[in-house]
């Protein structure tokens, strides 16, 4: 993704500290414009920042569902990020892993009738992720930065941004306290979608 443009760059105080907020707009090869939010903290040039790719989540980042661990992981990546002192959260528009907010909704349902994320996506006619990681490489190199520290339990970001030639010197996990309300969402990650599992015991849900 080659045409990524920087619309917005200003000061974004927070709980977690001083960050540069700013946004991001391309085009896709196929014509749809995506969106991207970059919240910068501190000196990333000296040496490989800490990185997190964090796709939307209404439900979970706005309202603090507790059907997934997107907010506590979006969390424990801004504390990660101001314990450093430096530090990229790439916060992407792709609810629902790329499918849409409605369709997440439509696939909340199907799991309440005992579907997983990834059979709930595929009944929709999605595949279980929509999601590439083309924008948020183009952004990293746009920034400067081709060495990262990527916060993740998804090897899938790791070998996208590899492969668009950002380096990932390190993967520092994004495991978060385990809940019974998202064990099933959290074990499907693991066992259809090749998340990797660090050290946090697995709460067995109700």
């Amino acid at each position: 993704m080659e045409n990524v443009k920087k619309v917005a760059d200003a000061d974004f105080p927070s709980r977690w500290g001083a960050f540069r907020i700013m946004g991001f707009r391309a085009t896709t090869a196929e014509g749809k414009e995506e969106e991207l939010v970059a919240l910068v903290m501190g000196e990333v040039h000296a040496a490989p920042p800490l990185v997190r790719i964090h796709s939307q989540c209404l439900t979970g980042d706005v309202f603090g569902s507790l059907r997934c661990d997107c907010r506590p992981q979006l969390e424990l990546a801004l504390d990660k990020i101001s314990k450093a002192g430096a530090g990229i959260l790439l916060y992407e528009r792709k609810e629902g892993r790329g499918i849409g907010l409605m369709a997440k909704l439509e696939a909340y349902e199907l799991q309440d009738h005992g579907l997983d994320t990834v059979e709930a996506n595929v009944k929709l006619g999605f595949a279980p992720d929509c999601r590439d990681y083309a924008m948020p490489a183009a952004v990293l190199k746009l920034l400067g930065v081709t060495a990262v520290k990527l916060i993740t339990n998804n090897p899938e970001k790791m070998e996208a941004l590899e492969a668009a030639g950002v380096k990932v010197v390190e993967r520092v996990s994004a495991e978060v306290k385990p809940l019974k309300t998202f064990a099933k969402y959290v074990r499907t990650k693991r066992e259809k979608m090749r998340h990797i599992a660090d050290h946090a015991e697995e709460a067995k849900p109700e």
